[in-house]
């Protein structure tokens, strides 16, 4: 039964891939759900995955795509450097022959990413919340206090440095190096200001912008044929560490209860936000997020009001793209503002 799940985890995966226009890395885990032996140790271990293999749980195939493009990036196997993009991969079985051979022969490699659930910065995703922004700069006309969860390289939480048209509707910072341009359906989110007073984050794996291993890391979660997307992963780290985030190591929960203080803070709204990371949360770590924005809302004013604004995967069977969601005290009230591509591209807003 695990090989199963596994195998069709990997199938999942590549209809995913293929759906986001990245047919390379759709191919290979097509190959992989496939074809996958269990010879050698790579490749015993992913079959007998004890856990959940899908991407809504342990995200394996994202793991062992992360480690092969990191492979082939840094030039140790170099017929498999060869097949990947910007090259150009023979057929099924030329690639299946490059990618097996690769398993069975760079465990040392590939061991540790296997080791953690994949550590993405998809800075596409700042579209989507600089939208939710506006919708409360709309409402309250106040600068920001940011707290991002599960931050990772601090790329989003310094959203407002980026040049943004989101429908008809520019933000951000005009001339910026990041210019983000989803393709837009339904009216253009309003037109206000949008100020950040101060900006704070938590990972429990915090990367630092300014070390070439985190640039590599993230660029290793990138899809391979998905050149833009790399291009503009390198502009944001670019411009993050002229002056980086301030992220703290902590568990999100515990870090939130300590760093959002429950007396109202007049003048300033308070948004608690993140990105395809709340997922990964233990069960009793996200009810005490969600105790603590409770609580801090029960003393939410109009002065002084407190948002949480979610980027996540749902649970519709049918529409499976994740939703932005934004709850607003004083009140508690959630709205469904848009449903989006994973990584930003299209944005399809509801409000």
């Amino acid at each position: 039964m695990s090989a199963a799940r596994v195998r069709q985890a990997f199938l999942d995966q590549a209809a995913i891939c293929g759906k986001a226009g990245a047919s390379f890395t759709g191919r290979l885990c097509q190959l992989v759900g496939e074809r996958l032996t269990d010879r050698g140790e790579i490749c015993r271990r992913v079959l007998a995955w004890p856990g959940v293999p899908a991407h809504q749980g342990d995200a394996l195939p994202l793991r062992l795509m992360g480690g092969l493009h990191a492979l082939a990036r840094s030039g140790r196997d170099e017929a498999l450097s060869a097949v990947y993009p910007p090259g150009t991969a023979p057929d099924d079985d030329g690639l299946w022959t490059v990618v097996s051979r690769a398993l069975e022969e760079q465990v040392a490699f590939l061991q540790h990413w296997l080791d953690g659930p994949p550590q993405t910065n998809e800075v596409g995703r700042s579209a989507a919340l600089m939208a939710g922004l506006l919708v409360l700069a709309d409402r309250f006309g106040l600068p920001f206090a940011l707290y991002e969860l599960g931050a990772s390289a601090g790329l989003n939480t310094v959203l407002d440095r980026y040049a943004f048209r989101l429908g008809e509707t520019e933000a951000g910072a005009a001339g910026s190096p990041v210019r983000l341009e989803p393709a837009w359906t339904g009216r253009s989110p309003p037109d206000a200001p949008v100020s950040v007073l101060r900006r704070a984050a938590v990972d429990r794996n915090p990367l630092d912008v300014r070390d070439p291993a985190t640039r590599e890391r993230l660029s290793a979660y990138v899809w391979a044929d998905q050149r833009a997307r790399l291009a503009r992963l390198e502009a944001a780290l670019d411009l993050a560490a002229v002056d980086p985030a301030p992220i703290a190591q902590a568990d999100a929960a515990d870090w939130l209860e300590a760093a959002l203080d429950p007396a109202p803070e007049p003048g300033v709204c308070r948004v608690v936000m993140h990105t395809i990371a709340y997922q990964y949360f233990p069960a009793e770590g996200q009810a005490r997020i969600r105790a603590q924005m409770a609580r801090v809302g029960e003393r939410a004013t109009q002065d002084a009001p407190l948002a949480w604004l979610s980027f996540e995967a749902t649970s519709d069977e049918v529409d499976r793209r994740p939703a932005l969601d934004l709850t607003i005290w004083p009140g508690g009230e959630t709205r469904r503002l848009a449903i989006c591509q994973p990584h930003g591209a299209e944005i399809d807003w509801k409000a």
